[in-house]
This record gives structure tokens, C-alpha cells and sequence, in this order.
């Protein structure tokens, strides 16, 4: 089987690893960080992830869809899955997760209350740890789905290294969900929640959509310089997962840019509500 692997770096130092079966995988090479995200490519664009904490070598997979290719990485990085973590109750995200507890029994899954096979639910605000040194907090971003949650994990025992989010399909790399379970307005309140994170924040989304979001993007703000860095970084690196921050989403994003005279121009509309339903639409049409 051919091995697929595809190198880059960005800002914190990532690089590209593909263990057997073809599977890529991603992870830091800054040896003082105890928290690693390896993305794992499980489809042709759904990323899972293994949440690992270097110290217990012990990992949480995030949105497991298969479950033999998410084993074979953390085989490969020596590490044990102790937990599920959930964005979203789509199969796509959540078809895993039957196997996973089937396969690990004793594990705790978290998700929100349409998630299929959880064991933990998780709500706003809600709290758990990840190994000895990973702390995770429960941001709830309902639009995509009712029960979408984003996952903001820090490391504990390392106050230098940047946190990360998993967004799951609320927020991709210049982009966002489609509207299936809620409105225009909800989306507008749950990336604005996103916005609070720090900007170093690291953002793990849970497709390769970001090809066809820049290219949205510059046919909304077209003299957005930011949007260029966007166009730059989607043209070098085929997988751009863990290469965005929560401060490039808010240069550069054009659903987190709602207020700009730009955005309210081209939608024809003033109030965020009205901008985002709007901006929806148009990237639903869009076909450049």
C-alpha cells in the first residue's frame, strides 16, 4: 500500500508523519510539550484526531470514524486510548464511536445529548482531564447540529504552550457549517464564543474544506491582505489542519468578520444575523 505523506511547518512546528497503511498523521516537534494533536486522516476529508498526553502516554480520540485506522496511529505513537470526545452527533463524526466502546469498554466517551453510544454527557461549561496534564472545557456551539461542542484542551503542567480547539463543523479553516440544526443568528453567537479563545489558539476542524473557503473568502473581501496569507498556506499544504489560529479565523474568516463594511456591503445587510444568513447563502451558491 502506497504511504501518503505531505510536510510542512508552521508556526508551533509541526511536521508530517505517515505510519503503515497509508494513514497520515501530524505532530509537534517541540519536545517540551506534553500535549501533542495528531490529525488523522480517517476519509477523504474528515480529520480525527488523537489528543495525547506525552507524560502517562495515555490519548482521547476526538470524533473516531474508524476505528482500526485511529489504532494503527496510536500504535505507531506508542500510546493507549482512554477516552472518545465527540463534536457532533453526524455519522461522520460519531460513526465510530459504537466500536470504540466495543473495542474499549471501560472508557468514557463525552459528547452532547444527541451522540450516539456517549457515556459522558457534556454540556457548556463542563470540565475533564485527559491523562495526567490535559484539561478540556466544553464550549456548546449549536447551529451546525443542537448538540455541536467545541473542545478547548490546555496543558496543565505546561502555561507556554498555545491551547488548542476542535471544532468539529462549526469552524473550519476560513469557513464554517452549514445551518442544518439552527439559525443564522446562532451561528454568529457560537463563533463569536470561538473568538473569546486566545488567539493563539490552535484550530482543529473537522474537514478539508479550506481550498474552497479561501477562494469564497476573496470573492467577499477581495483587497483582504490576510486573505492572501490564506490563499498562501492552502496552496502549500494539501492538509492544513493545526496550521490556523483562532486570531488568523478573526483576520481572515469572513463569517467572524460580520461587522465589516466590506462583508455588510457585498450581503446587503447590517445586523449580524441578517450578514451571516446572507454570507451563508452566497458561499451555499457559490461555485468559484
Amino acid at each position: 500500500m502506497t504511504v501518503l505523506s505531505i510536510a510542512f511547518r508552521s508556526r508551533i512546528s509541526f511536521y508530517s508523519r505517515a505510519p503503515s497503511l497509508g494513514i497520515r498523521a501530524f505532530s509537534s516537534t517541540v519536545k517540551a510539550f506534553k500535549m501533542r494533536v495528531v490529525p488523522v486522516l480517517v476519509s477523504a476529508d474528515n480529520y480525527a484526531y488523537l489528543l495525547i498526553d506525552e507524560p502517562s502516554r495515555k490519548a482521547a480520540v476526538v470524533d473516531v470514524l474508524d476505528v482500526e485506522k485511529v489504532q494503527a496511529v496510536a500504535v505507531k505513537e506508542g500510546v493507549s486510548i482512554v477516552a472518545g470526545i465527540t463534536t457532533h452527533h453526524h455519522q461522520d463524526h460519531s460513526g465510530g464511536n459504537k466500536p470504540l466502546v466495543s473495542t474499549y469498554p471501560s472508557i468514557p466517551v463525552y459528547g452532547g445529548f444527541d451522540v450516539p453510544a456517549k457515556t459522558d454527557l457534556v454540556e457548556d461549561g463542563g470540565e475533564f482531564t485527559v491523562g495526567d496534564n490535559i484539561h478540556v472545557r466544553c464550549l456548546a456551539t449549536p447551529c451546525h447540529t443542537k448538540d455541536s461542542i467545541c473542545f478547548y484542551v490546555t496543558d496543565t503542567s505546561n502555561k507556554s504552550q498555545s491551547g488548542g480547539v476542535f471544532t468539529g463543523d462549526t469552524l473550519f479553516i476560513g469557513g464554517c457549517g452549514r445551518f442544518f440544526e439552527g439559525t443564522a443568528e446562532q451561528m454568529h453567537t457560537s463563533l463569536s464564543k470561538l473568538a473569546t479563545l486566545p488567539d493563539d489558539t490552535v484550530v482543529y476542524n473537522g474537514h478539508e474544506y479550506t481550498a474552497g473557503n479561501v477562494a469564497f473568502a476573496k470573492s467577499i473581501e477581495p483587497d483582504n491582505p490576510a486573505i492572501d496569507r490564506l490563499i498562501k498556506l492552502a496552496q502549500e499544504n494539501k492538509v492544513t489542519t493545526g496550521l490556523s489560529t483562532i486570531g488568523d479565523e478573526k483576520e481572515w474568516n469572513v463569517f467572524m468578520r460580520l461587522d465589516k463594511d466590506t462583508i455588510k456591503r457585498v450581503t446587503g445587510a447590517a445586523e449580524p444575523g441578517a450578514v451571516m444568513n446572507s454570507l451563508r447563502e452566497l458561499k451555499n451558491n457559490f461555485r468559484g
